[in-house]
């Protein structure tokens, strides 16, 4: 296990062990776009970390793990402190745990775990005794647990590429947004439905509830969040929140 600094360098791939873990405590990180040939399951213990892919956003709030299959190229960009814990898979082991990536919900079990696979060292035998046994549990819970519905497809058609170059910026009502790029609501409607398989109103909803839990994740509060969101209160901002996840946000963080 590696305790990692912001400028220090790591590579997963140089390990020959089934499993590497590493540990790191960060604030405004960003990794770049980089890919590893490990299955990698990204824990935030504590702050969130927003995952960009090729073709969609992946929010991983605290409580929560991020599954990201071999040789997936993503941008991990890190937010006031983040603590965070990180497991790099052999390819072997990787082809049991799925080719897309999801977000899981990390179970008590699984938190129990994932803390001495960290700590053991990088040539850690995995194949006998008590770290045989973390590694079964900890393949059996990410098989088991629950996909959480915090990853966002991106439009792809140039016309929409500000939406995903500000992903911090609120995406405007239909109208405004036909006059800022020129095309009808129906044009926009297509789009959006092709590349993402939502209407724009869908869309941007799941970016308002997304966008919202990253917020109170780093620690905003509810009217600075309802604010930056486009509520009149927080007691609507609260109303939708429950309205798309069936829990209040302190439920949600709260896992």
């Amino acid at each position: 296990m590696a305790w990692l600094q912001a400028d220090d360098f790591f590579d997963a791939d140089a390990h020959k062990a089934a499993v590497v873990g590493i540990a790191a405590t960060l604030g405004q990180h960003d990794s770049g776009v980089h890919q590893h040939g490990r299955g990698q399951l990204l824990y935030a213990r504590k702050g969130c970390i927003r995952i960009t892919l090729a073709d969609q956003v992946c929010l991983l709030p605290p409580s929560r793990a991020a599954w990201i299959p071999p040789s997936t190229a993503h941008r991990a960009v890190m937010k006031e402190v983040v603590d965070y814990r990180s497991l790099y898979f052999s390819a072997e082991l990787s082809n049991t745990l799925g080719t897309a990536v999801c977000v899981l919900t990390v179970s008590a079990l699984l938190e129990a775990v994932l803390e001495p696979m960290a700590q053991a060292a990088f040539d850690q035998d995995w194949s006998e005794g008590r770290y045989a046994h973390l590694l079964g549990l900890c393949l059996y819970e990410m098989r088991e647990a629950s996909r959480q519905p915090t990853l966002l497809p991106l439009p792809r058609d140039r016309r929409l590429q500000w939406l995903v170059d500000q992903p911090e910026r609120l995406p405007p009502e239909l109208q405004e947004l036909e006059r800022e790029v020129g095309a009808s609501a129906r044009t926009i409607s297509r789009i959006f439905s092709k590349e993402t398989g939502m209407s724009y109103q869908q869309w941007r909803q799941q970016w308002r509830v997304m966008r919202a839990i990253e917020l109170l994740a780093i620690g905003k509060n509810y009217g600075y969040t309802a604010t930056m969101l486009g509520f009149q209160s927080e007691s609507a901002f609260v109303a939708f929140f429950k309205g798309m996840l069936g829990c209040t946000p302190r439920e949600f963080l709260k896992g």
